[in-house]
């Protein structure tokens, strides 16, 4: 396992369900294997991983939301940074891409679309997370 940085902060990810979909950014410079992602960066000094996850949504997506619950947290195996999972509930806006030097592309993804963005798989309480809020075909 990749051991964190000491220069690299903690992360928050926002996982955001809305009309039967989970919404995923593609960043536009990898990170490692990474290129699609939940939406969200550095915990600022002060700040809760539920806070962070809902600033850096507003930055990256344009989109409002309030945090509902930490749904895990661990250290990345690709990236060794420490990542915190914030399950969040969209208030008003649709997302778009707002921050354009790092977000290239957004996504409303599907439950069975998931594996073809993230064929790596996800992290454990994000996957059951998403197996019990997203709508799945008959």
């Amino acid at each position: 396992m990749t051991e964190q940085t000491d220069n690299q902060p903690p992360v928050s990810t926002a996982i955001i369900v809305d009309g039967g979909k989970v919404l995923m950014i593609r960043r536009r410079e990898r990170e490692g294997k990474l290129l699609w992602a939940f939406p969200g960066g550095g915990i600022e000094a002060g700040e809760s991983p539920e806070q962070a996850a809902v600033r850096e949504v507003a930055e990256e997506v344009v989109l409002e939301v309030k945090a509902v619950r930490v749904l895990g947290d661990r250290v990345h195996p690709n990236t060794g940074v420490h990542m915190t999972y914030v399950a969040c509930e969209a208030i008003s806006g649709e997302a778009v891409v707002g921050d354009a030097e790092e977000i290239a592309e957004v996504a409303w993804l599907s439950h069975e679309e998931i594996p073809t963005y993230v064929p790596y798989g996800l992290f454990g309480p994000v996957q059951e997370y998403l197996d019990a809020t997203l709508v799945r075909p008959a």
